[in-house]
C-alpha cells in the first residue's frame, strides 16, 4: 500500500510539477528528463510526517531500484535521503505502477556495483561526486 498522509510539495517548483505531470497523466507522461528515465520517490517527512514526493533518476536492477543522493554535488545531503534514513519504508511510481520498498543505504562492493549502474543510467553522477567532498549515498530500494 503506498504512503498514506497529507501530501506536502518540495521546496523546487520544476520537481513538484515533474511529479504533477506524472501524476495527473498515470505515468503517460514526465517520465524523463533532459532525455533520461524518472521515477517518483515517495518518502515520509522526517519532521512533519507529511508525505514527500520528488522525481529521482530511473536506476532499476531487477526488481530493485537504486537512489542516488546527489543533490547535484551539493555540499549537503537532500531532503529526501534524510526522510529515508528517518523512516526506510517508501513508495515508488515507475510509470503507471506504484509500489512499496524498503531503502537502505549500500557501501562496499555492492555500492560499487550501483554506482557505475547509476552513472551508465545518469553520466552527471560522476561530476557530481567531484563536486562535492561527502561521498555521495546510493540507496537501494528493494521491494516490500
Amino acid at each position: 500500500m503506498p504512503l498514506e498522509g497529507n501530501y506536502e510539495p518540495g521546496s523546487w517548483t520544476w520537481a513538484n510539477d515533474q511529479v504533477t505531470k506524472i501524476e495527473e497523466t498515470g505515468g503517460a507522461k514526465g517520465v524523463s528528463m533532459n532525455g533520461m528515465a524518472v521515477v517518483v520517490l515517495w518518502t515520509r517527512g522526517r519532521k512533519t510526517g507529511n508525505v514527500r514526493k520528488g522525481p529521482v533518476m530511473k536506476v532499476q536492477h531487477g526488481d530493485s531500484y537504486a537512489a542516488v543522493a546527489s543533490k547535484g554535488g551539493d555540499p549537503k545531503h537532500p531532503e529526501w535521503y534524510l526522510n529515508l534514513q528517518a523512516d526506510p519504508h517508501v513508495t515508488v511510481q515507475d510509470g503507471p505502477e506504484v509500489r512499496d520498498y524498503v531503502a537502505r543505504t549500500v557501501e562496499g562492493d555492492e555500492r560499487a556495483e550501483w554506482w557505475a549502474r547509476a552513472v551508465e543510467a545518469y553520466p552527471p553522477y560522476e561530476e557530481y561526486q567531484t563536486k562535492t567532498d561527502r561521498r555521495i549515498p546510493v540507496v537501494v530500494l528493494d521491494p516490500a
